[in-house]
């Protein structure tokens, strides 16, 4: 800035002498003049200080939003890599609650169909135990010590109806469906198939003619009997 002074001081008296008359008045205007550009000078440099200053601050703010927005960037795709993780993993877990669901569906039917099985077979076998306990009932009462020998009635024949022998073996030629499900214990429609499919030569056919199948044939097989 001295320098620059200098040379204007310089260049105006050079200015002057080449000029030969220069008035006071005008010699101090002339001052007055570089001073004011001295000072404008001045100015303009811390201006331009101050804008570069200024530049700096906004490249270095710039670099900072940059990092910042490559770290919220980065943030973003590792949150949104996780929640498809985690979305995957619960459509996994509700696939499988769904196939368990199904399951316990079947098995609930199952279930219900057995119980269904279960109370049809204990409703038999409480219609036995009544049918019994009123046989057992009239067989009591009945009067033994007022009958003579002479009263005393022949045995009677064993009917086609007879349910069972004295030893409890049902004829499956002769006994009534009803009897088949009161005495042994099976469903109506499987003794309705034992009535229609008669006659039987032997016990067999009831699993050879596909009448019962061989798990209640193993449950009766020794309390029946195709004997004429």
């Amino acid at each position: 800035m001295n320098r620059e002074w200098m040379a204007v001081t310089v260049m105006m008296t050079g200015v002057l002498l080449t000029t030969g008359c220069v008035s006071s008045s005008k010699y101090q205007d002339a001052l007055t003049e570089a001073d004011t550009a001295r000072e404008e000078l001045g100015k303009a440099r811390e201006q331009k200080i101050a804008m570069e200053q200024q530049i700096r601050t906004l490249k270095e703010l710039n670099v900072k939003f940059s990092n910042d927005a490559n770290a919220a960037r980065d943030e973003l795709q590792r949150i949104q890599h996780s929640r498809d993780k985690e979305r995957g993993t619960v459509e996994g877990r509700t696939s499988d609650l769904e196939e368990k669901l199904k399951g316990l569906s079947v098995q609930n039917r199952n279930m219900r169909q057995e119980l269904k099985d279960v109370k049809r077979h204990n409703d038999t076998l409480k219609s036995m135990v009544t049918r019994y306990q009123k046989e057992l009932k009239d067989r009591t009462h009945l009067p033994s010590a007022a009958v003579t020998p002479s009263e005393v009635p022949a045995p009677a024949e064993p009917s086609a109806a007879a349910p069972a022998a004295a030893s409890g073996v049902v004829n499956i030629n002769k006994a009534p469906a009803s009897d088949l499900v009161l005495i042994l214990g099976v469903s109506q429609e499987e003794a309705d198939r034992i009535v229609n499919n008669r006659p039987y030569r032997v016990k067999g056919e009831l699993v050879a003619k596909n009448v019962v199948p061989k798990e209640t044939f193993d449950t009766i097989k020794e309390r029946i009997t195709v004997s004429q």
